[in-house]
């Protein structure tokens, strides 16, 4: 029988309150005692004075344990409530309302500083209860097997590799500078593919179950549809998520800047045929937006258009979604999945860079799925879904320059598993998966990677142009530099997103309050757990985030451009993830301290505030404070087009109007664009226009109200030209027109 505790024991038992605790006081006769649960065991022990039963949750093996949380004593000092509280005064005392004074901003400060150690307590004391990681499969091993016929297999492999060479040789040439998809590259280098995945995955039954259902499904004549209400749930979200990203989307923002004329040029060159591996314009872009785009064209029949480049990026913030669900319920359970989900899909940063419609959207599109079967599969201990990891990372590597840096984290994801107490049995296999998902990644990558052998300047020139000084010294030591990036950067989510706005409101938090109280308590708990139990997905989760903003961290020659929404995007993914884990955990907190009936009512009208509360401010900072941003900032290229249009279409030509340039004013290739003539540029200058007397037709000339030398240059070639004011609809952006009618449209 067990020596019975002393009262040191149990004093120095519960002193060491950073672990779970070993002693129990004995229960009096009859009444059921909660023993403290293995850590992620998912066994709920009861203990009364007879006995003790074990109690076993029956659920599949790929599915997350309904755990009920183990009841607190209801009589404890609310902590998690106090420190949600100040969370949310400091944050408020952040918000740019609140900056004028040094008095509110200090004290917000020092407020974040007293909820980080209430959460820490009230984690200690189960009043925030984080959804553990879901459990590894330690009794299974990562196959290091290439199949039943190892010769077969070693063919396949030197076949693929040889496709891949071939595939790399057609893929560009060096002599006439032409590094196009054509159908012979193209087709050797999935074949290339195909062999690898031939030799390397391994099939799996469900997948054939899958698609026997999937067909079952197709060919039933009646569908009989059950929707529970965890069913509505993911339906609500959706359709919030869906609200956020097209509502509006042909207004907000209303115009284009210079990078989407450089955008649309490169759409209308794969619509004459030029498939560019990667296109040199304006100092080189990958290529997968400008196909997403021809296709959104060939679907929509929306034309060369703002509108076309929106849908393409709206779609793929919506496709980013699911797997921000399934990374979170990865790491946790479905409801930090939902959760995650949830804010991503209303979030005012991630729906500025997916409006703006440039390339950003496409770097958490493939951050959210390559983090979801790394950690997948080194849980899982399988094979398969390392390749599934490689895969995307691989064909995200043609989308935005920033992702360059996911292999990074791939690595260091890898390598924190293996330091840690979960990869035991698994490390050698851990390693061969890594090299796995490198590979699969190398062979989609390999057409880019062609290019970047033969022209480095070209595919370096932004990276570089930002790390180093080809482009302008630093202005300062790189170290310090780094440094004051770093910081700047960790900072955005509660203090200020940087000042660049066309993609921001500039210069307030990159989260609405919510989201960044939100945010605050999941990293403040998850690095109080990892101290407890060391878990690398704890670890791992924190990291990725500074880990996927170093694009705008290493802007060392540009730091005024540091933090960016753009550079930083793919760190949304765990971010939100992250945010999901705390929100999960005070819900299961508060059912557990306050009793299963009332803390899930005060759960449910908490989550409802917080979401009703996010969703309007989050609505505010994008369709009203953007909006108007951007409207004063922007160029009303939109109008200029509309009125050349009307114009081709009445008494004049389309090639018979001209924009006269003006230092720092409109894009003109941007008014072809919204003239629909998306190939033309509109420009011409003060002096260039004599030249057009041998013109007959019926000439339109616009020009900016501060233009007198193009004025003057007008007035003494057409006398007989009509001034007029077109009047814009935003403040300030007034132009003039000079019409001039064919009677006078020649030398007289």
């Amino acid at each position: 029988m067990d020596e019975e505790p002393s009262v040191l024991d149990y004093v120095k038992d519960k002193l060491a309150f950073w672990r779970p605790s070993r002693l129990h006081l004995p229960a009096r006769e009859g009444e059921p005692v909660q023993v403290e649960e293995p850590a992620m065991s998912g066994t709920v022990l009861y203990r009364t004075e007879e006995e003790t039963e074990t109690v076993e949750p029956e659920f599949d093996a790929e599915e997350e344990p309904a755990l009920e949380p183990v009841p607190a004593p209801r009589s404890q000092v609310p902590f998690g409530l106090l420190g949600l509280g100040a969370a949310l005064v400091a944050q408020f005392l952040l918000e740019p309302v609140s900056r004028a004074d040094p008095g509110k901003v200090r004290l917000g400060i020092l407020l974040y500083g007293v909820a980080a150690v209430l959460m820490g307590v009230a984690y200690f004391r189960r009043q925030w209860i984080l959804a553990p990681p879901r459990a590894d499969a330690k009794e299974k091993r990562m196959s290091l097997s290439i199949g039943d016929d190892p010769l077969m297999a070693v063919l396949q492999v030197v076949v693929c590799i040889l496709l891949a060479m071939v595939a790399f040789y057609f893929f560009g040439d060096k002599t006439t500078g032409v590094y196009d998809f054509n159908l012979l590259n193209v087709a050797v280098w999935l074949l290339s593919v195909f062999f690898f995945l031939r030799t390397f995955w391994i099939p799996e039954g469900k997948w054939l179950r899958f698609w026997k259902r999937a067909r079952a499904l197709v060919t039933r004549p009646v569908w009989n549809v059950v929707i529970n209400r965890w069913t509505l749930l993911v339906l609500l979200v959706a359709a919030l998520a869906f609200f956020f990203k097209f509502y509006q989307l042909n207004q907000v923002p209303p115009e284009m800047v210079s990078d989407h004329a450089e955008k649309l040029l490169d759409v209308s060159d794969v619509l004459a045929g030029q498939l560019h591996i990667y296109f040199p314009r304006n100092t080189g872009r990958e290529a997968l937006q400008f196909y997403l785009t021809v296709a959104v064209i060939q679907i929509f029949q929306t034309g060369v258009t703002f509108l076309s480049l929106k849908i393409g990026t709206a779609i793929a913030a919506l496709a980013t979604l699911p797997f921000i669900y399934l990374l979170g319920k990865e790491v946790g359970n479905r409801w930090v999945g939902l959760f995650a989900a949830l804010f991503a899909g209303i979030s005012y940063w991630a729906n500025m860079f997916t409006r703006i419609a440039l390339r950003f959207t496409l770097y958490p599109l493939f951050v959210a799925p390559t983090l979801y079967y790394l950690v997948r599969g080194l849980r899982r201990r399988s094979r398969n879904d390392m390749v599934l990891s490689g895969i995307f990372l691989g064909i995200g590597l043609h989308g935005y320059t920033s992702i360059r840096i996911l292999p990074f984290l791939v690595v260091l994801g890898v390598i924190l598993y293996g330091i840690h107490a979960q990869s035991k049995g698994n490390r050698k296999e851990a390693i061969f998966g890594l090299v796995l998902l490198g590979s699969a990644a190398f062979l989609l990558f390999l057409p880019l990677f062609r290019y970047a052998v033969d022209n480095p300047e070209m595919f370096g020139f932004r990276t570089l142009s930002r790390i180093g000084g080809i482009e302008q010294p630093l202005p300062g030591p790189p170290l310090q530099i780094f440094l004051d990036n770093l910081w700047k950067a960790s900072i955005m989510f509660w203090w200020d997103d940087g000042e660049i706005w066309v993609h921001s409101v500039t210069h307030r938090p990159a989260l609405d309050l919510i989201s960044a109280v939100l945010f605050f308590s999941g990293v403040v708990l998850l690095l109080v757990r990892y101290v407890q139990r060391r878990h690398w997905v704890d670890l791992f989760l924190i990291f990725s985030v500074p880990v996927l903003m170093l694009p705008s961290i290493l802007s060392l020659a540009f730091p005024g451009e540091n933090p960016s929404l753009n550079r930083t995007s793919g760190a949304i993914v765990p971010v939100f993830v992250i945010l999901g884990i705390g929100l999960d955990g005070l819900l299961t907190g508060l059912r557990s301290t306050m009793g299963r009936k009332a803390g899930t009512r005060f759960a449910v009208a908490l989550t409802v505030f917080f979401v009703v509360f996010s969703s309007l401010q989050n609505f505010d900072l994008v369709f009203n404070q953007y909006q108007k941003v951007y409207l004063q900032n922007s160029w009303n290229t939109s109008e200029i087009g509309t009125v050349i249009r009307g114009f081709a279409d009445s008494i004049g030509n389309k090639d018979s109007a001209w924009v006269v340039g003006y230092p720092y004013w409109v894009d003109t290739r941007l008014v072809g664009i919204n003239a629909g003539y998306p190939t033309k540029d509109y420009a011409i200058w003060p002096q260039q226009i004599p030249d057009t007397l041998a013109d007959p037709r019926a000439k339109l000339f616009v020009l900016n109200l501060q233009d007198a030398a193009g004025l003057a240059a007008l007035r003494t070639t057409y006398p007989q030209g009509v001034l007029s004011v077109y009047h814009s609809q935003v403040s300030g952006k007034d132009f003039y027109l000079y019409t001039v009618l064919p009677a006078f449209s020649t030398a007289q």
